[in-house]
């Protein structure tokens, strides 16, 4: 049972995974109900109550800015989802194959628009989110095509969420929301998890992904299953 951050971390730690956004989708969430939905049981953790110890909102940013454990991003069914550092070489080894992003698309595995949000990080440790659009040049009119092809460039797990920042006037003074910041998959971890992933057969990798998927929840898809591991 989940009654603060330190729960939820144990527990995803344990897990190796989970979705995101406070349901399981038929596979598997530490947390299993959103910011409408009563808990299933006596615990203080609420949606968007701004608490940092009992919000799960909260908790998506503190992990990524206080551990180096953790990835988090529209990891599953286009859905948010955590990855661990133990298990991220496994879905690497699926969804990558050791692939550069010039060779998927060479493959037809990638859209051109999430090539071109890509191609404009070339020399970038990270992006904040406004950044990376108005460096990639979209227009207003393409910003459906910006959102889909972010949301494919992390599924396909070649960008993830690194944190966040607020926007810089030009006198240098922050103002309004924070943005989302992303960085490429391969600088996200140290490099012995990429590394790591290029070792690993992808059939392989899918069987341990599955087999940890079925321990977590027994009575989960088996097609449901394959389409969450694959992304």
């Amino acid at each position: 049972m989940i009654y603060c951050y330190e729960d939820f971390v144990e527990a995803l730690l344990a897990a190796g995974f989970s979705m995101g956004g406070g349901s399981s989708q038929g596979i598997y969430g530490v947390i299993t109900w959103d910011w409408n939905q009563e808990p299933p049981y006596e615990t203080p953790v609420r949606w968007h109550t701004g608490d940092r110890e009992t919000d799960p909102w909260e908790w998506r940013m503190r992990v990524l800015e206080e551990r180096d454990d953790i990835a988090y991003g529209k990891l599953f069914f286009q859905k948010s989802g955590f990855i661990t550092k133990s298990w991220y070489p496994y879905f690497l080894a699926v969804r990558r194959q050791g692939r550069s992003l010039e060779e998927a698309y060479e493959l037809g595995l990638i859209t051109r628009y999430a090539k071109r949000i890509y191609e404009a990080m070339e020399g970038q440790e990270a992006m904040a989110l406004h950044e990376l659009k108005q460096a990639a040049a979209f227009s207003r009119e393409e910003a459906g095509k910006f959102d889909r092809a972010l949301v494919e460039l992390q599924g396909k797990m070649f960008l993830t969420l690194c944190g966040r920042q607020r926007k810089r006037a030009k006198t240098g003074e922050e103002y309004g929301w924070s943005s989302t910041v992303l960085c490429k998959t391969e600088d996200f971890f140290d490099p012995q998890v990429w590394e790591a992933s290029l070792g690993i057969p992808a059939g392989e990798a899918e069987e341990k992904i599955r087999a940890q998927v079925l321990k977590l929840n027994p009575d989960a898809d088996a097609k449901k299953v394959m389409k969450f591991i694959r992304g």
